[in-house]
């Protein structure tokens, strides 16, 4: 009886240790914002854009460690002549908990066209939030 209760002791031991070393980090990074702006700053939250402006997402990346990756993925959704959901670009940054912008600009003197454009926000590869704006 000994030597059972011996080994299952031995046993549970040795699981956590197994344990120990193979730690599974969990990340407390999250967005604790994720908005569409006129501008890089943020000061100005919107939903819709003119033919000639500049498309900042912005992001509040909260309790993340230096390595973490924020990607946004920029979508025509509704767009006349383009094909539904046609994918415009897509841009990653690694960082820690900062603010941080991204955004889309059409090539000097060229317009986007009017319709339904979209944003996917992306925390180390798992989609957060979706946004979705017009340009009139």
């Amino acid at each position: 009886m000994k030597t059972n209760k011996f080994i299952h002791v031995i046993a549970l031991v040795t699981v956590g240790f197994s344990l120990v070393a193979c730690s599974v980090s969990a990340s407390t990074a999250n967005f604790a914002d994720a908005f569409i702006s006129k501008d890089s700053d943020g000061n100005e939250r919107t939903t819709t854009y003119g033919q000639s402006d500049i498309f900042y997402a912005i992001v509040d990346l909260a309790n993340a460690p230096s390595d973490t990756a924020v990607r946004a993925e920029w979508f025509a959704v509704d767009v006349e002549g383009v094909d539904p959901n046609t994918p415009l670009n897509q841009f990653t940054i690694t960082s820690g908990s900062a603010r941080i912008t991204f955004n889309a600009a059409n090539a000097e003197g060229l317009l986007w066209p009017p319709g339904t454009f979209r944003v996917d926000l992306y925390l180390n590869d798992e989609l957060k939030t979706s946004l979705e704006f017009q340009v009139q």
